[in-house]
């Protein structure tokens, strides 16, 4: 089965998902978007209103902030694929409790497995927990103090780079988290790159190793 019957498996099975209480207050369920064979990943924590209401993830403010900091280091969304750690919205936009992270936690997984990223990065302090400790099996120590960090983690056989960094959220209102933001996208557009550049010299030793036992 190929990746885009297995994504429209995994939508269904999420938009018909009763697995936790977030089912029963939800418009739309937000499985995510974006390229499936994004080499980047954006993890966030829970969709909002504008994203239960479209069924689509970061749509609302953050998501315009998500955008720009993309576009201001040559990424485009429709290259990276986002989704969240619930892929529905919890009441009145609280926080998602650790038993609906768990719960939602075949459908993250399954996505990840699906993508394969070479690098994810999580924004927010659930998302960097959940990725960090209950995935890679080491300590989360929060946000403000894992970020501007790359970690090698082992994630279902593959190495993948995992960047934690603010949710968009935080920053709207704040200066000390946007300027946090931008530097960690910098720091992703920069491993981006180098795993690019990688590729390139990988295809081309190929091609010259090629060429030479002809």
């Amino acid at each position: 089965m190929d990746k885009n019957a297995v994504w429209s498996e995994l939508v269904l099975e999420i938009s018909n998902c009763r697995r936790c209480r977030l089912s029963e207050s939800r418009t739309r369920a937000v499985p995510g978007e974006g390229s499936l064979n994004a080499k980047v990943m954006f993890i966030g924590e829970a969709p909002g209103r504008s994203e239960d209401e479209a069924g689509r993830p970061f749509v609302g403010a953050a998501g315009k902030l998500l955008n720009e900091l993309l576009s201001s280091n040559g990424m485009r969304r429709e290259e990276v694929f986002i989704t969240n750690v619930v892929k529905c919205r919890p009441p009145e936009n609280r926080d998602p409790l650790e038993d609906e992270i768990l719960s939602c936690s075949h459908f993250t997984n399954s996505i990840i497995q699906l993508i394969q990223p070479s690098i994810i990065v999580t924004l927010g302090n659930h998302a960097g927990r959940y990725v960090i400790e209950f995935l890679g099996g080491s300590r989360w120590y929060g946000v403000s103090r894992m970020r501007g960090n790359v970690y090698k983690i082992t994630l279902f056989g593959k190495e993948t780079l995992v960047i934690p960094t603010y949710h968009p959220a935080a920053a709207l209102y704040n200066p000390a988290p946007r300027k946090a933001l931008e530097e960690d996208f910098k720091l992703v557009t920069s491993k981006y790159r180098e795993l690019t550049q990688n590729e390139v010299k990988a295809k081309e030793r190929r091609r010259t190793l090629l060429d030479f036992m002809r």
